[in-house]
């Protein structure tokens, strides 16, 4: 039996879970926890389940008790919070008119979805396929750079996450994914991540430019490398390199005709102001991988874009999924993309991100348990540590920290054991927003004492 990992997100078989679950002392849950133990296979990070949802809507999930929390997860499909109506609505429509499309034919809207995405995007990238989610678009990814380039090899980044699957999981970087798996993806080389607050290779005035500099090592020393894959902003336990950082790596992808493949799955669709986060770096990748949020939270719907030059695939299937152009997927991202436009979400989101650097700044200064907060637009991580100067993760006041919040009614992940990583909806209102912020203080300082 392999051990659960402090890695991707909490842990579901401490202490602090069992007492957690005893608080529920509820009889319909406890039955409906126990038919979901007894039904569905048991996964890490998956099971035992926390609780029993029945009712979703804007910014909060509500459980079989009725109790609601504010959620800061979502799984990172709640750009919109849930049930947006417009969403809702043109999902309705489409089902009433076309709600599948076989493949070989293509239909209206998955067309309007296409040209939409291209024209959000910069440059040539213009050419898109569909899947019905994001580890499916990175495998897609995956096979273009090998065709486009005429190499299989490819460099990530430690502790990364790009998927589920197979192939996904031999280009990530996280042991929770890839423990007992045996032989993965051949031909991948994983280096370093820039992380900025306990980083591998300390950097000179907090540079993290070096991380990208051993990019070019590997790739010179290796050979053969096709491409290069990475989140712009790692999502989970929030890491934010530098602007250096990313233009480097642009830089040294083109002087080695390696191919940038940017990993936008749970961030894009405008968590960090932009559109899409590579846009906050002035760069533009080669290969664009989107998913999640695009659905609206209410249909899995993914996509890859690249640029029109790598248009060179026609006699090979990349991804010939039988949701390749589902026209209930493209209703509810043109609906999402509509609902950012018309509701200024992206000027939005940048108020936010000032609000939060300020706020979370603040808690840090009165707090010497929080030993680092970053983050960008909607996504912010606060590292909890025991010990300012070593570092020491305290993974066990962050859990304590989790179920303190849930009773509060919040609702959000922990990431590396001690990384409290928030992402609400981009719709949240401010009042909510200051509210959910001082239910965690309030159980950080609880924890302190």
């Amino acid at each position: 039996m392999v051990e659960s990992l402090n890695s991707e997100g909490d842990i579901n078989s401490t202490e602090e879970r069992a007492r957690w679950q005893a608080t529920l002392d509820h009889q319909e849950t406890q039955k409906l926890l126990d038919d979901d133990a007894r039904y569905f296979l048991h996964q890490s990070m998956s099971t035992p389940c926390l609780d029993v949802l029945t009712r979703a809507e804007g910014i909060y999930i509500e459980d079989v008790r009725g109790r609601r929390y504010m959620d800061f997860h979502g799984n990172n499909v709640h750009q919109l919070g849930y049930g947006h109506p417009v969403v809702v609505k043109r999902v309705r429509d489409q089902l009433d008119t076309l709600p599948f499309s076989p493949r070989r034919f293509t239909n209206p809207v998955a067309i309007e979805c296409a040209r939409k995405l291209a024209s959000l995007c910069p440059d040539d990238l213009n050419r898109v396929l569909f899947a019905p989610g994001g580890t499916s678009v990175i495998g897609m990814a995956l096979k273009l750079a090998r065709l486009v380039t005429g190499n299989h090899k490819v460099v990530s980044l430690w502790d990364s996450f790009h998927g589920a699957s197979l192939d996904a999981i031999g280009v990530g970087g996280e042991a929770c994914f890839r423990t007992g798996m045996g032989p993965l993806t051949p031909g991948v080389e994983r280096i370093p991540p820039p992380v900025s607050y306990r980083g591998v290779w300390p950097g000179e005035d907090g540079s993290d430019v070096h991380y990208a500099d051993y990019l070019e090592y590997v790739i010179e020393k290796e050979g053969g490398i096709g491409a290069f894959i990475a989140e712009t902003v790692r999502n989970t336990d929030v890491q934010v390199p530098s602007q250096a950082y990313w233009q480097r790596i642009r830089e040294i992808c083109d002087r080695h005709n390696v191919l940038l493949i940017i990993d936008e799955i749970p961030n894009g669709m405008g968590r960090s102001g932009e559109w899409f986060t590579f846009q906050h770096y002035g760069i533009t990748p080669d290969i664009l991988c989107i998913g999640k949020g695009l659905g609206g939270g209410i249909v899995p719907m993914a996509a890859m874009i690249t640029r029109d030059r790598f248009n060179i695939a026609s006699s090979i299937s990349l991804g010939h999924y039988t949701h390749e152009k589902s026209p209930v997927g493209c209703a509810a991202a043109l609906a999402t993309i509509e609902v950012i436009e018309q509701e200024n979400l992206l000027q939005k989101v940048k108020a936010d991100d000032a609000f939060l650097r300020d706020r979370l700044g603040a808690m840090k200064a009165r707090h010497p348990i929080i030993g680092d907060v970053r983050g960008i637009g909607l996504l912010w991580g606060i590292e909890l540590v025991t010990c300012t100067e070593k570092k020491t993760r305290a993974t066990a006041e962050a859990e304590k920290v989790l179920y303190r919040c849930l009773e509060g009614g919040l609702s959000f992940k922990v990431s590396q054991g001690n990384v409290l990583q928030l992402s609400p909806p981009l719709t949240i209102e401010r009042q909510d927003l200051v509210r959910a912020l001082n239910i965690i203080e309030q159980a950080i300082s609880d924890i302190e004492v």
